[in-house]
């Protein structure tokens, strides 16, 4: 490595992780003071607390790394330009691309770490989050005894075109109540409607009492008489863990669970909840290497500063940019789950108008 890149380098890497621990820092503080009150009414001991804000370290790092990027990139270049150091590595024949490298293999670290944090650990750190933050409103007592998690009123699509409707489900004693089943056609015709007053899972299969089963035709209407039995046992590849896990918002899945919930959707005919569960995925993909790309858009802002108050001027260029590039992503998003553009296209929009912005911008440079 030149001794360029590593003096380029040293200034980036001591500022990202300076403005990483700063925000951490500000937002555990402004939490507390915010919720003190809740925390000394309900008691909460230092460990369900320590445990809290660990959970939250994975979630505000994939938040926070593009804003401290950008920051450390623009605050670094636009010393380099204070000191007129851009206008000597410009004489000594070097292009911008060549001067911004080290920036960019970092961001490009950055955004990788991004990626692999967001699928591996941000999931689990959201439903840990969750968790314990209910448990500090219910007010923590040591010695309760843990009550097993209930489900009310789930709805989700399974396969063979079915729908549940399911009152109560409970996935440690692997038990539903009060349950619904739609069965579709290819064409989401009705065919058949299951109803069961309970079901049980036992031996890989599912066992329903009081069952009523209608049968339908192409009109909608119910042929013959329904079929009623005290106990019937239901080819039903859905076990509990699946139940459990797709009724889970799409931000507590990570990329291996979206794509299985939409495999499984995708012949159910529920067209919006594919598209906007397919937009989410290609943003699972796209928004990690917003790192690097907002690197780029900030170069040449921070080379067209006046040299007065650079570390001021870097944080402000830093706030305008970030706010613009963040509102642009949510009303491409928006417009993507709406149905006007494909999930591809919706996720990726933003981040392609800000990198040929960002080309065009350094393009323009003296």
């Amino acid at each position: 490595m030149r001794i360029l890149d590593r003096y380029i380098l040293k200034s980036i890497i001591l500022i990202f992780f300076s403005c990483i621990f700063v925000f951490l820092f500000l937002y555990i503080v402004i939490d507390l003071l915010s919720n003190l009150d809740e925390i000394l009414k309900h008691r909460a001991t230092l460990m369900l607390l320590a445990r809290y804000y660990l959970s939250y370290l994975p979630i505000m790092f994939v938040q926070v790394s593009p804003f401290a990027c950008l920051l450390s990139s623009v605050y670094t270049f636009a010393k380099l330009n204070h000191n007129n150091e851009i206008i000597a590595m410009r004489s000594s024949g070097l292009s911008i691309f060549e001067i911004a490298r080290p920036s960019l293999l970092f961001g490009l670290l950055i955004s990788l770490s991004v990626f692999w944090v967001s699928d591996r650990f941000v999931p689990a750190s959201l439903a840990e989050n969750q968790k314990i933050k209910t448990q500090i409103e219910e007010g923590f007592i040591k010695d309760r005894p843990k009550k097993q998690e209930t489900i009310f009123n789930l709805s989700m699509y399974g396969l063979r075109n079915r729908l549940f409707f399911i009152n109560k489900f409970s996935p440690a004693a692997k038990t539903m109540e009060g349950i619904t089943i739609l069965e579709q056609d290819e064409h989401q015709n009705l065919t058949k409607k299951i109803i069961a007053s309970k079901g049980i899972y036992r031996d890989g299969l599912w066992r329903f009492s009081q069952c009523i089963t209608y049968s339908f035709d192409l009109n909608g209407q119910v042929i013959d008489e329904p079929i009623y039995l005290e106990e019937e046992i239901m080819s039903i590849p859905e076990t509990p863990e699946n139940f459990a896990s797709l009724r889970q918002k799409p931000e507590m899945m990570n990329i291996r669970q979206i794509e299985d919930y939409i495999w499984r959707l995708s012949k159910s005919g529920a067209t919006t909840v594919i598209r906007n569960l397919k937009v989410d995925l290609y943003q699972r993909f796209i928004t990690p290497f917003t790192s690097i790309i907002i690197i780029l858009l900030g170069i040449p802002f921070s080379l067209m500063m006046r040299k007065r108050a650079t570390g001021m001027s870097a944080i402000g260029v830093s706030i305008i940019v970030g706010f613009l590039y963040y509102v642009l992503d949510a009303v491409c998003l928006a417009i993507g789950k709406s149905g006007l553009f494909m999930p591809a296209l919706a996720a990726s929009l933003s981040h392609i108008i800000i990198l040929s912005g960002s080309l065009y911008l350094i393009a323009k440079l003296p």
